[in-house]
């Protein structure tokens, strides 16, 4: 599993197309590895990927999400849905508000997590709980990665008392042959 760009944005206005290109063409070569790849400029990623792949269907083992901290981001998710991939997941970290009315209908993997360093903002549970419930009436996978604070692992990644793990369908054969 390969978190394509983890420190940046692919889809940033300043990066050429002609470099993503090149990020797209490896990552279709190199298809023995799952890609991730993260943006908040969904409306690019939606308009390349739907280029890229409008006369074929796009690779499963690239999977495209869009970060979404709060209610006032859904419009990421809208063009995520309208975005031709085999995976499609959420970030909603970090998680600074309530989402409110959030749609997951062709959403495959949904992660939460909280803010992290010394001016984190704390995350209501309510506000957790309120998207693991959506994940668990929609059949989405769920992942909690951290409640946040000082140190991202400050405050552990218990929600109710359990960890949650989950993944998308198209990487549990790959999570189950790499233990």
């Amino acid at each position: 599993m390969i978190f394509v760009n983890s420190m940046s944005d692919l889809f940033h206005k300043d990066v050429p197309t002609d470099f993503v290109d090149r990020v797209f063409n490896t990552m279709e070569a190199a298809d023995w590895h799952e890609y991730q790849i993260l943006t908040k400029r969904s409306s690019l990623l939606r308009d390349y990927v739907n280029r890229r792949y409008a006369d074929r269907t796009p690779p499963e083992h690239i999977w495209l999400g869009v970060s979404v901290e709060d209610g006032h981001m859904l419009t990421r998710v809208r063009h995520l849905r309208q975005a031709r991939a085999g995976v499609r997941f959420l970030s909603i970290e970090p998680l600074i508000g309530p989402v409110g009315d959030l749609d997951l209908t062709g959403i495959h993997w949904v992660i939460v997590g909280g803010e992290s360093g010394p001016r984190a903002r704390p995350m209501d549970p309510a506000w957790v709980l309120d998207v693991r419930n959506r994940c668990r009436a929609a059949g989405v996978p769920f992942f909690f990665k951290q409640w946040g604070g000082r140190t991202p692992k400050a405050a552990g990644r218990t929600l109710e008392g359990e960890v949650f793990n989950e993944w998308p369908a198209a990487a549990r054969a790959s999570l189950i042959a790499a233990e």
